[in-house]
Order: structure tokens, then sequence, then C-alpha cells
């Protein structure tokens, strides 16, 4: 029981911990260089499948047989791949950092949307919080127009190209959720091979793209250097541009991220992991807003609210109520079946 307790809190400390962090040091890029993303995404594959490596070494430097079909893997690493170029893009299109956030808690419906696929049906509860959830999307994303001092109007180019990018994001995230725990099912809970070769298999893809890597890892290398405390002397000495030290860090923290998502999803339901998700999206939420002082509207607040609220409302309808009402049925089927015997 301690043994689960402590795997538990390990789990959730990486995912708040690293993910939290990560959305700091992924603004101080964004506030340096805008157009970073695919920069920003390279880096964190190298380093994650780097550390995921010494997983599936062997003693004699080869690498282990994987326990699932490299095909699965392969079409894991594709969508993996193009999810995190479609969430990296997005901001290329002049979306702050809190409506990012904001905008990528619409997992609960593109998750609902992947269960519907699969034939799952969803009680009204569900249905009405995913339904307030899309009211809190879209109040943000205008909210986020205003608050950039333009017109909707103005800005529908841009905010409509960034909103199609988040939502195609969201559902090929969703897909590939569902995706991830039917091969958990058939093969067992791999998530360290996954973590890598969802990694290792995507850094190909990058190559056709070394134009654009270049010219962002250039502009963050002229950035001005860190200015760090005298109690870092190993960063001190480093001098490290500021946009390249933000940029390791990113890809640091998002390692830990990215090891802590990848332990929930071996242990829990694509529900769980959507709603743990959303609440540390809350957190970065707040964070960001906090250290960074973005401006909040009034209309920017109630379309957070919106966002998070319905997001609780169907993890509490998913995780409790209707586990509670099919123990129910359950009981008083047992005792219908007792007296009748």
């Amino acid at each position: 029981m301690a043994s689960i307790v402590l795997a538990s809190l390990n789990t959730v400390g990486l995912i708040f911990g690293g993910c939290c962090s990560n959305v700091f040091t992924l603004e101080k890029i964004i506030k340096t260089e805008a157009d970073s993303g695919l920069l920003v995404t390279l880096s964190q594959f190298v380093f994650t499948a780097l550390a995921a490596s010494f997983s599936q070494i062997t003693p004699t430097l080869t690498l282990k047989s994987p326990s699932v079909p490299m095909r699965k893997w392969a079409y894991i690493a594709l969508m993996f791949f193009a999810v995190n170029m479609l969430n990296n893009w997005a901001f290329a299109f002049n979306i702050s950092v809190p409506v990012h956030i904001i905008l990528r808690s619409f997992g609960s419906v593109t998750t609902m949307m992947a269960g519907a696929l699969q034939g799952k049906r969803y009680s009204w509860l569900q249905v009405s919080s995913v339904v307030i959830l899309t009211l809190g999307v879209l109040v943000s994303a205008f909210a986020d127009a205003d608050s950039k001092g333009k017109s909707v109007e103005a800005s529908s180019t841009d905010l409509s190209s960034g909103l199609l990018i988040l939502l195609a994001a969201q559902i090929l995230s969703a897909y590939m959720g569902v995706y991830v725990q039917d091969t958990y099912a058939t093969h067992g809970s791999h998530w360290r091979e996954n973590l890598f070769y969802s990694h290792f298999l995507s850094l190909p893809l990058f190559l056709p793209l070394a134009g654009t890597l270049r010219r962002q890892y250039t502009a963050l290398s002229a950035t001005p250097l860190l200015s760090v405390p005298d109690s870092l002397p190993v960063l001190k000495s480093a001098n490290l541009p500021s946009g390249i030290a933000y940029l390791l860090l990113n890809s640091l923290t998002q390692l830990a991220c990215i090891t802590g998502v990848n332990l929930l999803s071996a242990q829990a339901s694509a529900v769980t992991v959507t709603i743990v998700l959303n609440v540390r999206k809350l957190v970065s939420f707040v964070a960001s807003t906090i250290l960074f002082g973005h401006s909040l509207s009034g209309m920017m607040c109630a379309g957070a609210g919106l966002v998070f609220g319905a997001g609780a409302l169907y993890g509490w309808e998913t995780s409790y109520r209707i586990p509670m009402q099919k123990k129910k049925k359950q009981q008083t089927d047992q005792k219908k079946d007792g007296k009748a015997q």
C-alpha cells in the first residue's frame, strides 16, 4: 500500500512539477522569439529520446527487442510528432500561453468524441459538461483577441487559424490516447518503450525542416546572456544566451512532465489522465498569469472558469457518480438473485 501511494505521489510530482515548470520556460522562450515552436519541439524530442534510451539498451549496448510490434510504435510516434508540431505551431498565430493552455483543456471534448466513435455512450451530465467546456473555450478565445487591442473581426484570420490548429491537435491527441490504451491492454503497460520510441522514431521527421530549425536557433543564440547569480557558478561560467538556456531548461522540464504523463497513462484510464492534466493546466494557467502579468479581463476569467469547472464536473460524473451507480446496481442485482434462489 505504501509503495502504491509513493508511486502515485512520484507520478503527480513529475506531472505538476515538470509540466508547470515547463510552462514557465516556454513562456520565456515565446516572449523572446515567438516563432520558435519547431526548435522547442526538436529539443524536447532529442533530450527525451536520449534519457529514455538507457531503459532500452542491453549490457552489450544494443537495443532490447520491443515488447510491442514496431509498426505500432511507429504509428504512435507519427501521431505524437503531429500533435506536438500542431500545438507549438499555434504560437505563430498570436495566441498567448494562458489561452493556449485553456484551449488545450478541450481534451474532454475530444476524448468523448473518440469514445463515441468506438460506440461508447455518455450520460446527460457528461454531455452537458462538454457543452459548457466548449462555450468556455470560445469565450476565452474571443477574450484573448480583445485583450490584444483588436476587434474580433480584425483578428479573425489569426484567431481562426490558431483555433483550428489546436482543435486538430486535440482530436488527434484523443485518438492517440485511445490507441495507446488499447496497445497497453493488448501487450502490457510498456510505458518506457512508448517514451523512447515515440520520441526516437520521430527524429527523422525533422530533417526536411532543417532550414527553419537553423533560423530559429540563430535567433535564440542572438539573445542577451542569461543573468545568473554568483551562487550558481556552473551556470554563470557557461555564458549561455538566455534563449538557449531557457530552451535547455524547457527540454529538461518536458522530460519530467512527459515521464509523469506516461506513468499515469500506464496506471489509469484515458479519462482519468484527461482530468488530471486539466487540473495541471489550471495550475499552469494561474502560474503563467501571475508570473508574467498577463491581462485577465472579466471575460477571460469567465471563460477559464467555465473550462475548468466543466472539466471538474466531467471528472466527478465519470470517476465518481457513474461508478457509484454501477456499484449500487450490482448490489441490487445480487440481492435479487439471492432472493430468487
